[in-house]
């Protein structure tokens, strides 16, 4: 059509057909035709099984819609800990990932493998010298190990900070002095590592370059080296929470250069929102994830 998502072809110009629909020809013929879905209409049942967002939220539900929405206690809240370790201990077995490589391997991890693989990650960050504060840049692409990563960046205090594998030489040169970057996680696919390289002789805050899924000269080995750290990882007193800075991202930069966008503690309970009212994840299902860490 000449009409944008128009319907009807004009003009007596010739069309080009993408798709036919063709009604039931087995029902003309006394064949019976193949069943329909019908909806549920049946009203859902009350969830009343215990969830761990009860500890932190409180929400008023009238005639199946949400009106109102609380939280407890937020300055407190560590998703790290108080998320992901606590069903690791209460719920050890549940599936929390399911990973499918490009050569089709898969992969299932449970929360008490993510509780215990997130401390070994914890505890090899710290031995390299990271602490609280201290930016490192995630460029993980889908890794399972990203997750590993991160919340034992959460668990330590320091701050991740995802990006695409698709940065340049000078995208990490402007990342990272502007976002004061002291290590990374990289990626061994592609050439991303090469880019790291030659803008890191004009990084000197960059301490630590870290390979994910690979070997290089320079570079860390995560896969071999975090592994000999212990599963366990205690949560102080003082442990990061709330307020404390979280997670930073780069904006697109379209009206300017990228600039950190900053998120603390209690970003998660704000995105309880979107999983539930949004999402609609069932705690027994599955979420499939499409995009890269870095977006």
């Amino acid at each position: 059509s000449s009409t944008p998502h128009g319907m009807i072809a004009v003009g007596g110009e010739d069309c080009s057909f993408y798709a036919i629909v063709l009604s039931n020809s087995a029902a003309r013929e006394g064949e019976q035709a193949p069943a329909i879905a019908k909806p549920d209409t049946k009203p859902r049942q009350r969830d009343k099984t215990p969830r761990i967002y009860r500890n932190f939220i409180d929400r008023t539900v009238e005639d199946g819609k949400l009106t109102a929405i609380s939280f407890k206690d937020p300055e407190k809240f560590n998703f790290a800990f108080d998320v992901v370790d606590a069903l690791g201990v209460n719920k050890p077995d549940k599936l929390a990932m399911l990973h499918i490589s490009e050569d089709m391997t898969e992969r299932r991890f449970t929360f008490q493998d993510i509780k215990k693989e997130s401390a070994r990650a914890a505890n090899y960050f710290k031995s390299l010298g990271i602490k609280r504060g201290d930016r490192v840049m995630l460029v993980l692409k889908r890794h399972y190990q990203y997750w590993f990563a991160v919340l034992g960046l959460h668990k330590l205090g320091a701050v991740a900070i995802p990006a695409t594998n698709q940065l340049l030489e000078k995208d990490f040169t402007y990342r990272f002095a502007a976002g004061n970057v002291k290590a990374i996680l990289c990626t061994a696919d592609g050439d991303v590592s090469e880019a790291v390289d030659a803008a890191a002789l004009n990084s000197p805050n960059l301490e630590h370059k870290i390979m994910v899924g690979g070997k290089k000269d320079g570079w860390h080995d995560f896969n071999e080296e975090y592994s000999i750290f212990s599963s366990h990882f205690e949560r102080k007193e003082d442990a990061p929470c709330g307020s404390d800075p979280m997670l930073m991202f780069f904006t697109s930069g379209t009206s300017g250069y990228p600039k950190l966008a900053a998120h603390n503690y209690k970003y998660p309970l704000g995105h309880f929102i979107t999983a539930k009212y949004w999402h609609r994840v069932n705690p027994d299902g599955l979420h499939l994830t499409i995009s890269d860490t870095g977006w």
